[in-house]
């Protein structure tokens, strides 16, 4: 069976004036419906650019990126990359708009009617636990509840990955499990979770670690090969 997600020899860095600062060397992963995967490094072993690229925000220099089988950086594949939802902590114009403005917000680019769009985002927010924040300002809110409602705003576009950089940093530890069981639930229902940790306390309910150091993917040359730490037993889907 195709796996929904595969990255090939994907390498990426930076220029910054005459400096060049490697990020990701000959990387290759792969990630199957309905499966968590955790990345885990420390700051700058590449891990958030690696989501970055997996989520389309950034071209590899080399390598390759596939979405259902589609390289994602083929025009004709654009379309594809509405089906990955990245989340993001940070809200535009987060003192004039609601959390249900907002996410009805995402959802009106994609062309739905603002009725549809206001019911949508309703049951989205019901979903991940925030329907008592409707009529709350983003800046109104909490690590916890921010990082919740990200997801939401992910989730807008029913994406079948959703990929998600480091969700447990700086909320509170009887927060942290909630969050991460919510990805599980997201995965349990089809949904390929993508994200990253910096710690061991951020693995709860992954079927997979893959650790990553200096850009490298250890252990991890080949798609098929990718599994580091099985932490799940597979599950028939």
């Amino acid at each position: 069976m195709m796996s929904l997600l595969v990255l090939e020899g994907v390498s990426k860095c930076y220029r910054r004036g005459s400096r060049e600062q490697v990020a990701l060397v000959d990387v290759s992963l792969n990630i199957d419906a309905g499966e968590m995967l955790v990345v885990y490094g420390r700051r700058q072993s590449g891990r958030s650019t690696l989501l970055r690229v997996a989520a389309a925000i950034e071209r590899p220099d080399s390598g390759v990126v596939r979405l259902e089988g589609r390289d994602l950086a083929e025009r004709s594949s654009v379309p594809l990359a509405g089906n990955i939802g990245f989340c993001q902590r940070t809200f535009g114009s987060p003192d004039a708009e609601t959390v249900l403005e907002q996410i009805a917000l995402a959802l009106l680019v994609r062309g739905v009617s603002p009725s549809a769009a206001r019911s949508r985002a309703r049951a989205i927010l019901d979903r991940v636990d925030c329907a008592g924040l409707i009529n709350a300002q983003p800046a109104e809110l909490g690590t916890t509840d921010r990082v919740r409602v990200s997801i939401a705003r992910a989730l807008a576009g029913a994406p079948r990955l959703l990929v998600a950089d480091e969700p447990t940093l700086g909320v509170d530890l009887l927060d942290r499990d909630a969050i991460l069981q919510l990805l599980r639930s997201l995965a349990d229902e089809g949904i390929a979770i993508l994200t990253s940790a910096g710690d061991s306390t951020a693995f709860l309910g992954a079927d997979r670690v893959l650790q990553i150091s200096d850009g490298r993917l250890r252990g991890a040359q080949q798609p098929e090969v990718a599994q580091v730490f099985p932490l799940r037993r597979s599950q028939s889907r």
